[in-house]
């Protein structure tokens, strides 16, 4: 269960070398191939030229240049609402926004299996904390219906979550939301530039972005870039420019970050092939892994795909295996998941082929073979 550090060198074309060893990257989150592009580097390179390397103070005091302005509006066109404003990582942009918007007297319901950001931002908040299962609405709608009191009432989910691929029931928590009055936060870090018609999110996906309260995105895995976003209406954002603690605080993106961002959001825009790209691999590896007997749910879509394997020795012991053959593969364990579910977290990006994922599947039947699998 002890974790070690390692050195990762990211190569063009979903390949890495890890240790000196040139593999097949099976565990990025650079869904569209955009982290290595060259019209990103190119845009960066220019912006790092005259901006130089760090934003030198937060976004409030100096640090806000105007490729933060321009991202912020390419951002808010993108999301097509009023404004946006950035934060240094997906993580500060949940962990502040949601400290920011509850507190004493409020009550939250959280997902169990959200991200780690969006529940530590619900212990931050003060509030008073509950744990709910997508996949059990019902006991949410008993809980919500037990609530009393004045203070707000905050639903959080991500809209995928990051550990099994699953999509979260966004018209369902819509629907609850607006029964009981509550606020819906819905974080799109693996939705982003991956699921809807224009890359919105899973929220554009089935049509309820315009129901869901606070709409929280990265720019670090479909965008290939770094930070974190929050995009809404001008009241909101400038509600947050005045609040969110992890905003306020923080060193600004650092420019050269920000330049890169814009180019990635018109390539997003200009090439749609990327996506179905992704999806079409995505679709074809799931299919094979499900003739295995090797998925959890069948019914999921998207470009992650977990394999669970419940033993973590067994576990790390085929991502070696694979590695030996030529393929790096997440291998997730307790406490990142919970116990039982040690797994191999497969991650697809558009820049795989499918002769990559038919090789993948020959050298992870070798593993099987030699070291079992549980289901």
């Amino acid at each position: 269960m002890f974790r070690t550090r390692r050195t990762f060198s990211p190569l063009p074309n979903g390949r890495c070398l890890l240790e000196g060893q040139k593999l097949i990257n099976l565990s990025s989150n650079d869904y569209l191939n955009l982290a290595h592009d060259p019209r990103l580097i190119s845009a960066a390179a220019s912006a790092l030229q005259v901006m130089g390397v760090g934003a030198r103070a937060s976004a409030l005091v100096s640090g806000r240049t105007e490729w933060h302005a321009q991202l912020e509006q390419r951002l808010a066109d993108f999301e097509r609402t009023d404004a946006a404003i950035l934060f240094p990582s997906g993580y500060a942009a949940n962990l502040g926004v949601v400290s920011a918007i509850a507190g004493e007297g409020d009550t939250i319901y959280c997902d169990r299996l959200n991200h780690a950001s969006l529940i530590d931002g619900c212990r931050l908040a003060g509030a008073a904390f509950r744990v709910y299962r997508h996949d059990r609405l019902e006991k949410l709608k008993r809980e919500l219906d037990k609530k009393t009191g004045e203070g707000k009432t905050i639903i959080v989910t991500d809209s995928i979550f990051s550990m099994d691929g699953i999509r979260a029931p966004l018209v369902e928590l819509c629907d609850l939301a607006e029964q009981y009055h509550a606020a819906l936060v819905v974080d799109e870090a693996h939705g982003t530039g991956v699921w809807g018609e224009t890359g919105r999110g899973l929220a554009e996906e089935l049509n309820v972005e315009s129901r869901v309260t606070i709409r929280i995105g990265t720019l670090s895995k479909g965008l290939g870039a770094m930070g974190g976003f929050v995009a809404g209406s001008d009241s909101l954002i400038n509600w947050l420019w005045n609040r969110v603690r992890t905003q306020i605080y923080s060193t600004a993106l650092p420019p050269a970050i920000c330049a890169a961002a814009c180019e990635s959001l018109l390539i997003i825009k200009s090439e749609p092939e990327r996506k179905q790209h992704l999806h079409q691999l995505s679709v074809f590896l799931r299919q094979e892994l499900a003739h295995r007997s090797l998925l959890a749910d069948v019914t999921s879509s998207g470009p992650i795909i977990p394999v669970i394997l419940e033993d973590p020795e067994r576990t790390m012991s085929i991502a070696a295996d694979l590695q030996a053959a030529g393929f790096l593969v997440g291998a997730i364990r307790p406490p990142t998941v919970p116990q039982g579910t040690s797994r191999l977290r497969i991650s697809v990006t558009s820049a795989h082929q499918r002769d990559d994922l038919e090789r993948f599947l020959k050298a992870l039947d070798r593993s099987l073979a030699r070291y079992g699998k549980s289901r």
